[in-house]
This record gives C-alpha cells, structure tokens and sequence, in this order.
C-alpha cells in the first residue's frame, strides 16, 4: 500500500468536503438554486481579489481566462508590453502576438524578478503602449513579481495592466482596486483547493472602457456577455457552466473565508519559508535568485544528479509528486509545491523523503537535516 501526496504547484490538493460537493444532486443552471451559488461565488471572489468591481467566470483552464484578457481589451495592431520571469509570461505573449498585438518583451534571466524601472523606461520609449502583461507567480520559476509597485507604473500613465495570478491569488497579497491593477486573472486549481475547470476575471472600470472599443474577435470570452448575463434579474451565466464544478469551487471558498486571507497568506509564507530552509539545510540551492514567491520553491539538484529522476524516484517510491522543470529548464530543477490544501507536516514529509531520495541516488546528505531546519522554522513562528 503506498498513500499518494500531491506536493505540486497545481493542480493541488483537494479537500474532502470540496470532492464531496461535486457529488451532490445536480441543479439546473437557470434555477433559482444555481443562482444563489452564483451569487455566493461572486461575492466571495470580490473579497478575494479586494475589487468592487466586476467578476466574470468562465468553465475554462486558467490559460483561457488569459486569453479572454486580450481579446476583451484591445484591438488587431495595439501595442503592448509582456513580461515574462518564466515559462507563463512567455505564453502570454504567444497569445497576444497570435491575435496580432505588437509585443514588446521584457525578459528576465530564468531566476529573476521582473523590475519596475525596466517598464518605466519602456514605456517613456514607446507611449502609445496599450496595456502591460505581468505574471503575479510564475510556477515554472518560483519568481515573484512586486505587483503594486508595477501599478504605479501603469496608472499614471493611463497603461491597462493585466496580471495573471492564476498561481499567485490566495497564497499572496493582492489588491486589485487598491493597487490599480486593470485585469486580474486566475483559476480554481491552485491555493483554491478545486479540480481545474474554473477561471475567472476580476475587471476595473478602465479596463470596462477598453472593452467598449476593443475589436477583436470573441464570443465565448466576451466580458459583455457575462456582464449582462449576471446583470439579469436572476443573475447567471451566458452559457452552461461547470455547475458541479461551481458547488464545490464555492465550498473551497466558504474554507478560505473561514481560515481568512490574511491567515491564509501568512500560511502560505511561513509554508515556504520552512521549506526553504529545510533545503538550505540539506545542502541544497534555490534556483530563484530572488523575489520568492509563496505557492513554489524551484530548486537545484545536486551536481550530476538529473532533477527528472528526483521527480520520478519521489513518486514512484514515496508517493509523493512534485514537479519537474518546463521547456529549457527540464531536468535542471525540480520544483516542491506548497500551495492550496497544504500545512506543516505535508512539508515535513516531502522534506524527509526528499532526503532519502538523494541517499539513494548516492547524494550525500545528512538525514534529518532538512527535517531539522523545517521545524525549526515552524517552532520559532510558534514562538
């Protein structure tokens, strides 16, 4: 018999109650009893991205919601700035230079936060920029981007700025109104404790003007539509959603609500700080060379130790699955997710099999040591 652990940056864990909210009576999306889900969910969403503004939801993966982004908000030839610390900031402007938006990238070295005085001078150099792209959390990376302070680049200037947070939301602070974010993007299957299936969008009023003038295709995506939909007297969606999805999606929420934000953030910190310093304890190194963020930490296999045969050996022995390193970084780092449904002893565990695992690829490593430094950081946040 082995028990199965999923210590990845998403999908992540779901709760017990959360898998058994799926399995409950079917109700008809245009019925009273879904609207009162839908409501809730909404609600409950506001406070989690700190709007007053509008949520859409859509039945999608988080890279939908990234697409709905772009074409709810410009126009064929509108010129935009991407950011890209990782494998996701990438992809943002795959999607933004396939329906023909001029891309400007700013990249960053593998490792490393994206800094705010970099945009400043960009957008000195080409004014007419439309909206700025940023990644909240890149899991390919573990890097993490300073999101306020990138608002007080954009806002002055009248430039949208669009962030996917689809890693970053719940596990990190984020204020949309108050740090004039113009997009926020994000999905059920990360610190929100669902199964993928769900994406959503938090839109200010800035970002409402540039979908009345954006000319690019879409139907399924159209903010609009979702708009008016919520706005009918019996507030719904535009088209049939996930409603199974949706049930549990809002009792993972009524968890958040219960636990509070801020307890949740301070969670998710103190969850990565342990499991950093249980691996500088074992010996082992950071990829990111800063800006860490809460949900992941990407790390460094030891010298001539392939990152794919710790991934695999962890799961196949110890059941226990994280995650392997994306595009040019596989095999060069592997990646430990702490992240939605997780607390202290899930990282003393992955700590401890972590050990074993690079004893038994002839790593030498003291056992205990990375155990010690975890509990050590969680003792002394007890004080």
């Amino acid at each position: 018999m082995q028990k199965k652990y999923l210590m990845t940056p998403g999908p992540t864990s779901v709760p017990t109650d959360v898998l058994l909210a799926q399995a409950r009576d079917m109700i008809h999306h245009r019925a009273p009893a879904y609207t009162e889900v839908l409501r809730e969910i909404t609600a409950r969403l506001k406070k989690v991205l700190g709007t007053e503004g509008d949520v859409v939801i859509f039945g999608s993966s988080g890279t939908g919601a990234m697409e709905s982004s772009v074409v709810n908000l410009f126009s064929p030839g509108d010129k935009v700035v991407v950011i890209s610390v990782g494998y996701f900031g990438d992809r943002y402007a795959a999607i933004a230079e396939e329906f023909g938006l001029q891309v400007i990238k700013l990249s960053y070295p593998r490792g490393s936060p994206a800094d705010p005085l970099d945009l400043e001078k960009t957008l000195e150099s080409h004014p007419e920029t439309k909206g700025v792209f940023i990644t909240h959390l890149d899991t390919s990376t573990g890097v993490e981007n300073d999101l306020e302070a990138f608002g007080q680049v954009t806002n002055p200037r009248n430039v949208a700025l669009i962030v996917d947070s689809i890693s970053g939301l719940g596990s990190s602070p984020l204020y949309l109104d108050a740090w004039n974010l113009d997009v926020v993007v994000s999905g059920s299957q990360k610190a929100f404790m669902t199964p993928p299936g769900i994406a959503f969008a938090g839109i200010s009023s800035r970002a409402w003007n540039m979908v009345e003038r954006s000319r690019l295709p879409k139907f399924y995506w159209s903010y609009q539509k979702s708009k008016d939909a919520y706005n009918k007297p019996i507030p719904q969606n535009p088209f049939t959603p996930p409603v199974s999805l949706l049930v549990a999606f809002n009792e993972a929420l009524k968890m958040v609500e219960k636990e509070g934000l801020e307890n949740m953030w301070s969670r998710h910190r103190l969850l990565a700080e342990a499991t950093r310093a249980g691996l500088r304890a074992m010996g082992l190194k950071l990829f990111a060379t800063g800006g860490w963020g809460n949900g992941v930490t990407s790390v460094l296999p030891p010298e001539g130790v392939d990152g794919g045969k710790i991934v695999r050996m962890m799961r196949e022995e110890f059941g226990i699955t994280i995650a392997g390193g994306q595009g040019d970084l596989k095999g060069k780092i592997f990646r430990i997710g702490h992240l939605g449904y997780v607390d202290r002893l899930d990282i003393i565990l992955t700590l401890a099999a972590l050990e074993m695992t690079l004893a038994r690829l002839g790593v030498e490593v003291e056992l205990g040591s990375g155990v010690r430094g975890t509990q050590e950081v969680f003792l002394k946040a007890e004080g």
